[in-house]
């Protein structure tokens, strides 16, 4: 793929299309494409977590291990809390057909916000709206358990 169709994958996923074409054209030259098999682990529970990863092409299975299972499929944003802080993986990641990936270092999503500063506030902005709804459904379910 070429430049100019990553960041056209990248204006596709919600958080990062608020960081604007410029941003995302740094992403998209700074970034790398991993392949993997059916059945390759994209990264494991427990992991240290320094990227974020852009399914570009075929699926994969994100597992917990406990209960909690989804399907990523183009277009998806699969860790998105470890491009921002330092954490280890909540669950597995694991390609169910031949699938790509462009891969989103850390420290090159902070040098992007570094020199974007309204890009920088308007990732902060959302993530404040996402963070301020969370509790009010807290809130809510709670009550909710209450009665």
């Amino acid at each position: 793929m070429s430049i100019e169709d990553d960041v056209a994958l990248l204006a596709r996923v919600p958080t990062l299309r608020l960081l604007g074409g410029e941003a995302l054209r740094m992403l998209a030259i700074g970034s790398e494409q991993r392949r993997l098999a059916g059945g390759e682990s994209l990264f494991k529970k427990g992991e240290d977590a320094d990227c974020g990863y852009v399914v570009q092409g075929g699926a994969f299975r994100i597992n917990d291990g406990l209960s909690a299972e989804t399907v990523a499929e183009p277009g998806t944003l699969i860790g998105e809390l470890a491009l921002v802080v330092a954490m280890r993986r909540p669950s597995n990641a694991e390609a169910l057909e031949q699938s790509t990936v462009i891969r989103i270092a850390r420290s090159l999503f902070q040098r992007v916000l570094e020199s974007d500063p309204a890009a920088a506030r308007r990732l902060r902005d959302e993530f404040a709206t996402r963070s301020s709804q969370i509790a009010s459904d807290i809130l809510v379910a709670g009550a909710k358990l209450n009665n």
